[in-house]
């Protein structure tokens, strides 16, 4: 048995003060300096591999590099001449809304048919959905020339088991269609394309925010009477938001420079009527020996992708904001 000991405090004496917080400790030069230094050999691998080969486009988009500088190894400075060029073609600027509108309509059908099936993925049973997400991981899993190939051969205009399904349906008129006369069609099927490609990745990541929402909330829901769609509104989305907006953003970055689908279809045909901004830095730098001119594209291209990047980050710290608030 321990006696415990009392503080007797006489009557009529203030009581004692309690006792004084002690200050935080202040963290030493070193604590602060590590987490920098941690990151260091990371910022430096970006710089070296990301930025220095960006400062050698912006130098070379303001010198006249053709076939002939680079063998004769001159450097020609001609200032914004490149820019010049390219900003007063008119074809530059047809390619530019091309790529703008492709890239729009791509990303909007991508999303869609990813949140659709995320939220179809959510409601399926056990083995229908994991053969549903077996198929979405194949597709993505597949490479791109082979998956191109493929579609090749769906919309081929004598083969193409497309165009047999349409005839056999009593669509006559598609015997022996053309899906690559023009390039909106063209377009059309790289789209197809993409979004068949795309649609895994986006679908997994909403799916990822939707199992992350808990399941109190949709009971709280359903008993206050939602429907489906209010309780989607409600609960799932301000869930899913900002894995929508990610998606999004990349989908974007993605879509705006690929380059090996609209090169292995058509190279850019009929005509160039399904050229697009990567295809055309490739046409101006490589086949046509123009890197200077090429290399103004490219930069404008990053101009693009910064406005972009910036815009995504403000809607990120609205978002933020708003749900602190």
């Amino acid at each position: 048995m321990t006696a415990t000991a009392q503080i007797v405090v006489p009557a009529g004496s203030p009581p004692p003060a309690p006792p004084r917080a002690g200050r935080p400790r202040r963290a030493g030069l070193g604590e602060r300096t590590i987490p920098y230094l941690l990151l260091a050999p990371a910022v430096v691998t970006m710089l070296v591999l990301l930025g220095w080969p960006m400062v050698q486009v912006i130098g070379i988009s303001f010198r006249r590099l053709d076939l002939g500088e680079l063998v004769r190894g001159e450097v020609v400075w001609i200032g914004l001449e490149n820019y010049r060029e390219v900003l007063a073609d008119p074809e530059v600027w047809t390619v530019v809304a091309r790529t703008v509108l492709f890239t729009a309509a791509v990303v909007a059908a991508t999303v869609l048919a990813g949140l659709l099936l995320a939220v179809l993925m959510r409601h399926l049973s056990g083995g229908v959905r994991v053969a549903l997400q077996v198929t979405l991981v194949l597709a993505w899993a597949t490479p791109i020339l082979a998956t191109t190939t493929v579609f090749q051969w769906i919309f081929d205009q004598q083969y193409g088991i497309l165009n047999k399904t349409l005839v056999k349906l009593g669509f006559d008129s598609f015997a022996g269609y053309s899906w690559f006369s023009s390039g909106t069609s063209t377009l059309t099927v790289i789209g197809m394309l993409i979004i068949w490609q795309a649609v895994p990745f986006v679908c997994f990541t909403i799916y990822a925010g939707l199992l992350g929402t808990p399941q109190e909330l949709y009971e709280a829901a359903s008993m206050d009477g939602a429907s489906p769609w209010q309780a989607f509104a409600n609960v799932s989305w301000p869930s899913i938001r900002p894995l929508v907006t990610l998606a999004t953003f990349l989908s974007v970055i993605w879509d705006f420079k690929v380059f090996a689908q609209v090169w292995a279809i058509r190279q850019g045909g009929p005509d160039g009527g399904s050229t697009t901004l990567p295809l055309l830095l490739y046409l101006k730098g490589v086949a046509g020996r123009h890197f200077g001119v090429a290399s103004a594209i490219a930069v404008l291209m990053i101009l693009v992708l910064l406005v972009l990047t910036a815009r995504y980050l403000q809607l990120l710290l609205r978002s933020r904001e708003a749900d602190l608030s």
